[in-house]
């Protein structure tokens, strides 16, 4: 008789709510400590945030293989990919943005509703990028879901690095502040009162731009309709070597992320299957 595969071993990292701060009228900034978080050295490092379901109660420490292999699928913790915005080293104070638009969703209520005290457990970091010192140019594009992002990646830019950033917002009230040491040309695009679709000032904007000579390092997060549309561009147009470029269309507009994970799945699939064919 063959014995059962042991169980992976899937122990998430914990952490503690320490304050809460409102950045703009729909961003709220979690502050944690995680003392068990590791620096990747990327600024674009994510964690996987676990949301227990209401009435479910979960042993300590949360560990997703236990809780796949005791509890029903509709009781599994809900899990949100975010960025994070800070991390201090020092202070083992990890910073998360949230995007809140009312009870829409489940991280943006759990942010606005977090207290000192709160627990929150996560997965990671993951991550891939960080702006290269050799670059000449830097191209930053991005909607407010990957403002956390952007906002980490220019405040490492060393000294005098030039860099045009793009970022989507609702309106002026939703800008921020960039901050960093680098030489940043900033354009803010408004969906408010706009009739264009969404991203389309974004798109338009990298099709017009007059790219320098010199090595160029990009960076494309946010919505997947308008990032596969500057992809195309900067691909198919500019011919920009793809290791140069970090793009990431990490949600669709009118689904969740779990919607989108599981319509990239399914095309993933028939792209497998006709290639077979």
């Amino acid at each position: 008789m063959t014995s059962p595969a042991p169980r992976r071993n899937r122990v998430c990292k914990r952490a503690v709510v320490r304050r809460t701060e409102r950045i703009t009228p729909h961003m709220i900034r979690v502050v944690l400590t995680a003392a068990d978080f590791v620096d990747n050295g990327y600024t674009d490092h994510y964690v996987k945030l676990l949301f227990g379901k209401p009435g479910v109660e979960y042993a300590e420490p949360l560990d997703l293989g236990v809780i796949r292999a005791t509890y029903q699928s509709e009781q599994w913790p809900t899990m949100r990919t975010y960025t994070v915005r800070n991390w201090d080293q020092d202070s083992r104070e990890l910073s998360i943005d949230f995007v809140h638009h009312g009870d829409e969703g489940v991280a943006g209520p759990w942010a606005a509703a977090a207290q000192p005290g709160d627990v929150l457990w996560f997965n990671g970091p993951g991550g891939a990028y960080a702006p290269d010192e050799a670059a000449d140019w830097h191209l930053l594009v991005g909607d407010e879901s990957a403002l956390p992002a952007i906002g980490a990646a220019v405040e490492q830019l060393p000294p005098g690095a030039r860099a045009t950033v793009l970022v989507e917002v609702e309106d002026a009230s939703e800008e921020q502040k960039l901050g960093g040491a680098g030489d940043l040309d900033v354009t803010w695009f408004h969906r408010a009162g706009s009739t264009a679709a969404r991203g389309d000032g974004l798109v338009a904007a990298v099709e017009a731009l007059d790219f320098p000579a010199g090595d160029t390092q990009v960076f494309v997060h946010g919505e997947a309709g308008f990032v596969f549309r500057i992809r195309k561009n900067l691909f198919t147009d500019r011919g920009l070597s793809r290791d140069r470029v970090s793009l990431s269309g990490y949600w669709r507009l009118g689904k969740n992320e779990d919607g989108w994970q599981a319509e990239k799945a399914e095309t993933a699939t028939k792209e497998r299957a006709a290639a077979g064919a």
